[in-house]
């Protein structure tokens, strides 16, 4: 079988699972969410003008005069709670091809950006920081979904549902409950069986909201059914 005959067959015989919908682009966060994310959020000034941002945690203290971005920066205080009456939001935009991570702090019509962020990145790190290694070793690339891979051994014909072993099975039922709570979601596996070892042969692929990885409880539950398929 030539190369060219092979992609043709994984091609015609990947399964394919989806969740319809355009991915998740805003989500309501709590305070916890940006210690997770590795961050302070200050009270204090900007360029003169009374605000609130992020800086790294720990890194600032108050009274604290900084300048980043050509901005000045006064620290205040560090906040242990979201400030009152406010709430908490992030999105990702998309900026020449790269994702960016944006968190407000909203009160009725007013909306402060308190961070902006390479989602990518700050997605790297935030796997690092909580022990999700199977989902930092499975992201390819980030927009507003990110594509998670995992692929195992040689290609082969992909088979049938029908014979996919109790693992793959599982998975799939999984992936399909998380991604009815993200509202969106595309499962694209060809299992290629096991090779003479015993160990399994497949190549996965995952397009998941990104913002919903940004949800601690969300982002557990997929690394572990990552690390679960093998």
């Amino acid at each position: 079988m030539t190369p060219q005959q092979l992609r043709e067959l994984i091609a015609l015989n990947t399964l394919v699972f989806e969740t319809l919908g355009r991915p998740e682009q805003e989500r309501e966060f709590n305070f916890k969410a940006i210690k997770r994310w590795g961050l302070d959020l200050i009270a204090g000034s900007r360029d003169g003008v009374t605000t609130f941002f992020t800086g790294v945690a720990d890194q600032h203290q108050p009274q604290d005069v900084y300048e980043e971005a050509g901005s000045r920066y006064q620290v205040d205080e560090i906040l242990t709670a979201l400030p009152k009456g406010k709430k908490l939001y992030a999105h990702i935009t998309m900026a020449e091809g790269t994702a960016f991570l944006i968190g407000e702090l909203r009160e009725g019509q007013e909306n402060i950006e308190i961070l902006r962020l390479p989602a990518a990145s700050l997605l790297m790190a935030y796997c690092r920081k909580h022990r999700l290694p199977h989902a930092a070793e499975a992201v390819r690339s980030v927009g507003t979904a990110t594509e998670l891979v995992k692929h195992r051994g040689q290609e082969g014909k992909p088979v049938r549902f029908e014979q996919l072993p109790n693992v793959a099975r599982r998975f799939l039922r999984e992936a399909k409950k998380v991604e009815k709570e993200m509202g969106f979601g595309r499962v694209s596996l060809a299992y290629f069986g096991e090779n003479k070892d015993g160990d399994a042969r497949f190549r996965l692929s995952w397009l998941v909201p990104t913002i919903a990885l940004f949800d601690i409880d969300l982002a557990e539950r997929i690394d572990k059914l990552l690390a679960a398929f093998a």
